[in-house]
Order: structure tokens, then sequence, then C-alpha cells
């Protein structure tokens, strides 16, 4: 709340330029009555038609200071709404890009989509709506009554009883309504996941000839927020004719009860008109305040869900400055156990090994034996629960996040690619690398070979997800973008498994002119794929058990060697 707070205070001459703009229309507003009252009982009443004239001047000018505040307001109110919206989402996203994976994991990704967008898009509604007319209600309200009181204080009664009705009916709504707000922002996430899981799903739903089960699903999320919102909106209008009842039965009164105090000579007929104009200016600021008492508890529902995102710290801290290595001595883990949250038992127990410099480590094991958790551990999207990881002999945790993230280059297990073009995809952590080098990753990476092939080579499209390339051309992209980056530690996530055995081979080749002084890590599934590396680790249930060379593992390790022989023959394996 204090972030958002901030943000808004960061306006606060803007605000008081609105507030300016606010006094000059409500004295507008409030003078006009009172110069209709004299105009209609010392110019109509006594057929002076100069004095009629000359405040008749005198109303135009009023209402056109009156019309200069109102410009000032509304144009301000809008810059600030607009301005307060575009910083809270900036600051709510750079927060969100802080998190680790729990943090993410915690909120949901669809959660976190509609509080960056819907959320704060009805916080700058709202806000538009406070500044613009609940701010000016008040004042209104306040200096209608006042001279309405001074104009007919024998009528004061009507205005007594009118508001009262209304500020039942604001108590109605707030009751009923906050509820019911709250819960459409829980349905409008709701809503969001499934809509995104359908559309980043949608081959596998296809596929499966799933649509009918999809859309069914779809529209019991989508009827339950159309429910909620059907009820809201049903009690935003249900206010509008309470409220023009109200007036009208005011302004019947007025005349019934002013009829007779004219006829009684107590009061005269200009006094009539502007206690009715009051008494209507006081009722449209309860109306308008109505409308703000709708919008507010949707508001204050959305403020909490982004300030629950903007209060929840990173679990996982970095350090401001880079830290000194001790030596260039590669990537070690060093009796490394980890638990996910929850978990009854960890996923890794006890692993220790080297990455050297100049030299391949291979990572093996059989489907949750913990391969993508020790990838994941090492640009720390978690932290270890025991032990600790070296980087060139320092704790991985003793860096900053810029020091670290420049020193490991990873080809995560699915290949993402982003919009924009092949270049900017290759240059995304290495923005500033030359035209030579971008097309040696992408020779080292066997991308040059279709890029070369595009109309507009390496300023060809690329399409959200890179949905408009194959599989291997999408790792091939990735793994040139980590080439691309000359880290210290390179670390492949299954990154070569859609490749064709011939592309695998020549990637794997061409990475050795470049990894001669980096550590490289592969973690893969095809034993012909890491063979060849200098070292291998073997994974089961968590644990090393087995590390060496292909030919050694292949005498000593019994799970190793259950691998290899599910995918090779003992003859394609010498």
């Amino acid at each position: 709340m204090s972030k958002i707070l901030k943000i808004f205070v960061s306006y606060w001459w803007q605000i008081i330029l609105l507030l300016g703009g606010l006094c000059l229309q409500v004295f507008s507003s409030l003078s006009l009555p009172d110069i209709m009252s004299d105009i209609i009982n010392n110019g109509i009443g006594k057929s002076d038609m100069d004095y009629v004239w000359a405040e008749g001047f005198r109303m135009l000018g009023i209402v056109l200071i009156g019309m200069v505040g109102m410009v000032i307001a509304g144009f301000f109110a809008s810059r600030i709404a607009t301005g307060f919206a575009a910083k809270l989402r900036e600051a709510l996203f750079r927060h969100i890009l802080s998190f680790s994976v729990d943090e993410i994991d915690r909120f949901s990704t669809a959660s976190l989509i509609t509080r960056t967008t819907n959320d704060i898009t009805s916080l700058q509604q709202t806000l538009v709506m406070v500044l613009r007319m609940s701010l000016q209600a008040p004042l209104m309200a306040v200096g209608a009554i006042s001279m309405a009181l001074a104009t007919a204080p024998s009528m004061a009664w009507i205005i007594g009883l009118v508001v009262s009705v209304l500020v039942v009916l604001i108590v109605v709504i707030i009751v009923v309504g906050m509820p019911k707000f709250r819960l459409t922002q829980q349905l409008n996430d709701k809503l969001n996941q499934v809509a995104r899981e359908n559309l980043t799903g949608l081959r596998v739903v296809r596929a499966f000839n799933n649509e009918d089960y999809e859309e069914k699903k779809f529209q019991r999320a989508n009827t339950e927020v159309a429910k909620v919102n059907l009820f809201t909106s049903r009690l935003m209008v249900t206010m509008m004719p309470v409220v023009q009842f109200a007036i009208s039965g005011a302004a019947l009164l007025i005349v019934w009860v002013g009829a007779n105090l004219v006829a009684e000579s107590v009061i005269g007929l200009g006094e009539i008109v502007a206690f009715m104009q009051y008494a209507t200016q006081v009722m449209m600021s309860f109306m308008f305040l109505a409308m703000a008492f709708i919008l507010i508890p949707r508001a204050l529902v959305s403020i909490k869900r982004v300030g629950e995102v903007l209060k929840t710290s990173p679990s996982i801290k970095f350090k401001d400055e880079p830290t000194k290595t001790a030596d260039e001595s590669g990537l070690e883990f060093h009796k490394v156990s980890f638990s996910y949250k929850n978990a009854e038992k960890p996923v890794l127990e006890n692993v220790s090994f080297k990455a050297e410099k100049g030299k391949i480590t291979a990572i093996i094991g059989s489907t949750g034996s913990g391969k993508s958790t020790i990838v994941n551990l090492i640009p720390r999207f978690y932290d270890v629960s025991e032990g600790e990881i070296l980087l060139d002999g320092v704790n991985i945790k003793n860096f900053s996040k810029d020091d670290l993230m420049a020193r490991i280059g990873l080809v995560p297990q699915k290949a993402l690619l982003f919009s924009g073009t092949i270049e900017s995809n290759i240059k995304y952590g290495a923005p500033n690398i030359s035209d030579k080098q971008l097309r040696e990753a992408a020779r080292i990476a066997a991308a040059s070979e279709f890029i070369e092939k595009l109309d507009k080579k390496y300023r060809s499209r690329v399409s959200q997800s890179g949905s408009n390339f194959s599989g291997g051309q999408k790792q091939r992209l990735s793994i040139a973008r980590a080439i691309a980056k000359n880290p210290e530690v390179y670390v492949f996530d299954d990154s070569f498994s859609a490749l064709d055995y011939k592309t695998d081979s020549q990637v794997r080749a061409n990475l050795k002119e470049v990894t001669e002084n980096s550590a490289v890590i592969i973690v893969a599934q095809r034993v012909s794929t890491i063979r060849h590396a200098d070292q291998i680790i073997v994974l089961e249930n968590g644990k090393t058990v087995g590390i060496g060379t292909h030919a050694e593992l292949m005498k000593k390790c019994d799970v190793y060697k259950e691998i290899a022989l599910s995918q090779l023959s003992e003859k394609e394996l010498k």
C-alpha cells in the first residue's frame, strides 16, 4: 500500500491544480441560483430589464469561470489517473520480474496477468471518477446545503429527508456490492487461467478432439463472471431510478411547501427557485457519491490484490555489488540437497560434482531423477536447501544478479523465443555484439543454414513463442542465443532433443570451438548426445549413483548401462 500511495502522492502539484479547478466549478454552480433569485425578485418582479441584463451578463461570466474550472479539473483528473496507472503497472511488472519461481507459483501466472491489467485498469477508471466527481461532490453538497439553509431555512427538512434516503441507499450498495466486487476479480482470474490454458494448449485440444469439453469449461467460467457482473450492473442501474425518484419527490415537496409559503408572503418566488436548485445540487452530489461508493469497493479489492503482489518480497535475494571470484575452477555442487515446499522428500540429496572449464559434464537419469532441478539451481531460480553451489570458488549466493546471469548461458528444456526478429532473439542476452559475432553464433548452433534461406534472413520475423519455426529450429536459435552471450558456464537442459542425430553431432562438434574456457553442462535423455562427454553424472531418485566417462560407467554403473542399452545396441555403444 505504501508503494501505491507513494506513486499517487508524486502527482501532488497536479492534484492541487485539479482542486483549484474544482473550486472554480463549485463556486460557479453555487453562485448561479442566488443570482437567479435576484433576477426573479428584483428584475422580473419589478419589471427592471436593465437589472435583468446586468445580472444576466454577470451570470454568463460566472458560467465561463465554471467552464474553465471544469476543463482544468477534467484535464488533470485524466492525466493523474492515466499516469498513476502507467507507473503502477510498470512498478508491478518490475517487481514481478524479481520473483522466484516460488512466488510465481504462489500467485499463478493467470492471476498476475489479471492484476497487472484488469485490476489496474479498474483503479484508473475509479480514480478518474473520484478525482473528477467525488472530490467535487462533498464541496458541492456542503456549499449547497449552507446556501439552501440561508435561502429558505423553513424548508430545510426536505433536504434532510432526501439526504437520509440517499445515505441508506449508499449503505445498502456498499454492504451488498462489496463481496460481489471481490468475487468478480477472483472469477476474472479463473477465466483468464482457463482461456490461457486453452490457447496455449490448442494443438493438444484439437489432437484429442476435445473442443466441446474445453468450450463447456470456458462457458462455465464465463457464465460465473457474467452472473456476478449482471448482479453488480443491476445494482448500479437500480440506483439511478431511486435517485431520480428522490430528486423528483424533493422538487414536488419544494413546490408544494413553497407555494404555501409564497402565498403567506413568508418567502419570495425567487427564493423558491434558488432553493430548488440548491436542493438539486445537494441530491446530485449525493448521487455522485453513491456512484463513487459503487466503484470504490471494487477499487479497494483491486488495490488489495495489487498490494499483495507489491508487498511480497522475493524469497531469493541477490547481492547489490559484483563479487570477485577466487579462481577459474568452474562450477561445483558441494553436498547439495533440495526440497520443494510441502514435498514429502527431497528432490536432490547430497549431490556433489565439479564441472571444470574446458570440459563437458553431462547429466543423465530417469524421469524425476532431479536433472532439471539441478539446472534450475544454477541460475538461482531456486535456492539449495542444504550444501552450496560454487562458481569459480565463490558461492553463487554471493553474486549480484547481473553478475551471476552474465556468467551463465542457459538453454532451457522448452525452447522459448520472443516476438521480434531472429536478430533480436539471438542478441537477447548480448545486445551489443557485432553482426559478425551474430552470424558466428548462428553458424555454431547450426542455425545459419535455415536462416540464410529466409527472405529477410536475420531480420526475419519471429512470432510469439516462435510459433512460425519448428521445434528443431527454435532449439538451434536458443542455443545461438546462449553462444552469443559467451558465458563462463553453458547449461543445456535437454536442448538437443528436437535435433536429428546429424545436426546434434554437428552442434556438439561446433561447440568445442567456443567452450575451451567455459564449463559445459549438458542434461540429456539420449545417450548418443552425452556419450563423448568428459564426465557423466548419473542420477537416480535425486542421488548420484555414478560419475565417470561413458566407458567407465558401462562397466561399473548398472543404472547407466540399463539406460544406454534401452536406447542403443551393444555394438553401437562400443
